[in-house]
């Protein structure tokens, strides 16, 4: 970027959040989109216009200057280091424990099962794709493709469900699979990757299954201590300010111990959150105390979502070279929904006495939206052809789910699981 003074992390942060503040403005009084799809809507057509600006004009440069702003953020460790620690957190913290309890089954196998399942139906997929399209790409980075699109953000299900008629067992479930395949597809996609590298070079399926095991499990022990160790402090004061900046300890400080211990920080975290959002929402916290934190977080969860999906969307201009690869990510979309069919709707059919299957499949398939944490793994790739053809399909995939999934999810719900409170819920369907 010759001729522009390099910008330091505040500079990057006071910019993005400028941005989303403003768009969420317009959203607000004009569009009245959910705030995730008008974001990502707005950044994709953003990063169009630069591109197209630089088709006609290319002496400005303008994707050059834009790619360079966006790769000095370094999405991965933005998201990945930073902001997953927040919303994972936040988002358990409004988990009902008891409802969890009782979908405890299903959430561990749709979150470690399904994940699995997915990832090796998607890697299998893919790798046929490529072969038809005459592209050079190894099975295992197929594998790896699998590990890092599996994991379903559905931050856009989860506001609609609030209205919706939806049986609350279904709602936990939904919730909690969402908490916990995020730090499983982590998981899973670092033992993939060191299989795919040189690094890999005498992996093996016990020693994939040693790491599985100490960093997911690792990673539940450790949110269950930091979590204890955070309720008990904040129920032996009552000082709302104290309190919320014991909640910040526990995310921050939490998390920084899981990576120095190599064990799974979003996985810890989201127990975390389940401890201080039951146990010490409950019996740690007056009411105002309560009232202040959970405004709190809902605010950060707010905040943060909305620049984590305006970056989704101007990840655009990083593919700007890479044109002829969109056609890869197209085709990809149709074989990611269907593993997220097989993967969910096996497991349903078993539980039809525990969860109406109707409703769960149709909510749980199409609601699996992709966003950040796919991207950002997406980029951590190292630099190579495999990199490429992945962050393409990545974006392609995310940006999908989030516009079209996202964007019609709302509307189906309703129909779906229409809201009518004056009626008692309607027996599970079969």
């Amino acid at each position: 970027m010759t001729g522009t003074l390099p910008l330091s992390a505040f500079d990057a942060a006071a910019i993005l959040v400028v941005l989303a503040a403003a768009l969420g403005w317009l959203n607000h009084r004009h569009l009245k989109l959910p705030a995730t799809v008008a974001l990502t809507l707005m950044g994709a057509l953003a990063s169009l216009a630069v591109i197209v600006l630089d088709r006609l004009m290319p002496s400005i440069s303008l994707s050059a200057a834009v790619a360079g702003f966006l790769e000095g953020i370094d999405f991965e460790k933005t998201l990945m280091e930073g902001m997953l620690s927040f919303l994972l957190f936040a988002g358990a913290l409004h988990v009902d424990l008891k409802h969890l309890k009782r979908g405890a089954l299903q959430i561990g196998i749709l979150s470690t099962v399904g994940v699995v399942a997915s990832t090796i139906m998607v890697g299998l997929g893919l790798f046929g794709i490529v072969q038809l399209l005459g592209m050079q790409l190894p099975l295992m980075w197929c594998f790896v493709f699998g590990a890092l699109i599996s994991p379903t953000d559905p931050v856009a299900v989860l506001g609609v469900m609030k209205t919706a008629r939806v049986p609350p067992t279904l709602q936990a479930t939904i919730v909690g699979e969402s908490l916990f395949n995020d730090g499983v597809g982590v998981v899973i996609f670092s033992i993939l990757l060191a299989a795919a590298t040189a690094a890999g070079s005498h992996f093996s399926l016990l020693h994939a299954g040693e790491m599985f095991v100490v960093e997911a499990l690792g990673g539940a022990a450790l949110g269950l201590v930091v979590g204890w160790i955070g309720y008990r402090a904040m129920k032996a004061i009552d000082d709302y300010a104290v309190e919320v900046m014991i909640s910040l300890a526990v995310v921050m400080g939490g998390y920084a111990l899981a990576s120095a211990l190599h064990i799974s920080g979003p996985v810890a975290m989201a127990v975390a959150g389940l401890l201080i959002g039951n146990q010490g929402v409950s019996y740690a916290m007056s009411e105002i105390t309560r009232d202040h934190l959970l405004k709190f977080w809902e605010l950060i969860d707010e905040i943060l979502n909305a620049v984590l999906f305006l970056l989704i969307g101007l990840e655009g201009i990083v593919l700007a070279d890479r044109l002829g690869l969109l056609w890869l990510g197209a085709l990809t979309i149709p074989l990611v929904l269907l593993a997220r069919m097989i993967s969910v709707g096996v497991p349903l059919a078993f539980w039809r006495d525990l969860l109406p299957f109707k409703l769960a499949f149709r909510v749980m398939s199409w609601g699996g939206l992709r966003g950040g944490i796919s991207i950002a793994l997406a980029l951590s790739l190292p630099p190579g052809p495999a990199k490429d053809i992945l962050v393409a399909a990545t974006y392609v995939v995310v940006l999908f789910s989030v516009l079209v999934q996202g964007g019609s999810i709302g509307p189906a719900m309703k129909r779906w699981a229409p809201a009518d409170p004056d009626s008692p819920p309607s027996k599970a369907e079969h």
